[in-house]
């Protein structure tokens, strides 16, 4: 029998009270006060909208000098059947030994049993495999000093979401850029979408910004990675972040339901080496503008 919504948000609160007994201490499980009651709300009343997507941090002390490593959790409305979004990180890191890290991760989270309850498991996981990364961590900044050129890595995020607004959604989007030094778009109208890049930290940070508390109609579609032995500046497809709104089809007047012409869309992304994107964010080739 199919497992539903309502069953794997149970197991989510349960896995929640295993963890909390795990990490009682004061910061070291860190939670929006919101995100339980929410989940609670929903299961009494399973015919209203679905709670935001449960998401906490994990603080975990390694090695005998105890270093800090962070777990960042996002769990889908349907975890444990599909996969949590887990991301380890430490200032006592440096960038490719955190990939290597998350990488090591993902792989181990991968082989285990689907449908099954693995935070815990990540959590163990990442205490017992850190202590190597961390240790090598002091050799390898030496190593990286003594290069002249340190190789660099550009993330680039294509995010779509069913339509875009609202002016306090707008300037949240922009600052939040700004902020992370994040260059690229936002597409304002239905559909909407964002376009930014940067380093995957600032990026992935952006994300999780401007998703929560409860973006419901958003999605990541696509993920570009590019590494380079210089500055990733050299990589971007753009040079700062952009507002686009291209012309509405009909007249709406003031509805705020207009539908942006895509065929200025189209160009607007082949101007900028993305018209392959068009497929990818709408599921169809994309045709030119008439005008």
């Amino acid at each position: 029998m199919a497992v539903t919504v309502k069953e794997c948000l149970e197991l989510q609160l349960l896995e929640v009270e295993m963890l909390l007994s795990m990490f009682p201490k004061r910061g070291e499980f860190r939670l929006d006060a919101d995100a339980v009651p929410s989940i609670q709300r929903y299961l009494r009343n399973a015919d209203g909208a679905l709670p935001p997507q449960l998401e906490y941090r994990i603080a975990l002390d390694v090695g005998e000098a105890k270093v800090k490593v962070e777990l960042q959790v996002l769990l889908p409305h349907m975890y444990p059947q599909v996969a949590p979004q887990l991301f380890a990180r430490s200032d006592a890191l440096h960038r490719q030994q955190q990939l290597q890290l998350n990488t090591g991760l993902a792989s181990h989270i991968s082989s285990l049993d689907s449908g099954d309850l693995c935070v815990c498991e990540a959590v163990q996981w990442v205490k017992d495999n850190s202590l190597p990364f961390l240790e090598n961590s002091k050799t390898s900044s030496e190593c990286a000093s003594k290069e002249v050129r340190v190789k660099e890595m550009l993330h680039r995020m294509w995010i779509y979401s069913h339509h875009i607004y609202r002016q306090e959604l707008r300037k949240k989007i922009f600052d939040c850029a700004k902020k992370l030094n994040l260059t690229g778009f936002c597409l304002t109208g239905k559909p909407g979408v964002i376009c930014v890049e940067g380093l995957r930290e600032n990026c992935e940070e952006f994300w999780r910004v401007i998703r929560y508390p409860n973006w419901k109609h958003i999605s990541c579609k696509h993920v570009e990675n590019i590494e380079t032995e210089g500055s990733i500046d050299n990589l971007r497809l753009f040079h700062g972040f952009e507002d686009l709104q291209f012309q509405a089809h009909g007249d709406y007047g003031l509805r705020n339901d207009y539908h942006m012409d895509l065929g200025q869309f189209l160009e607007f992304l082949k101007q900028h080496q993305s018209g392959h994107i068009f497929q990818i964010l709408f599921g169809v080739e994309g045709k030119p503008s008439d005008n």
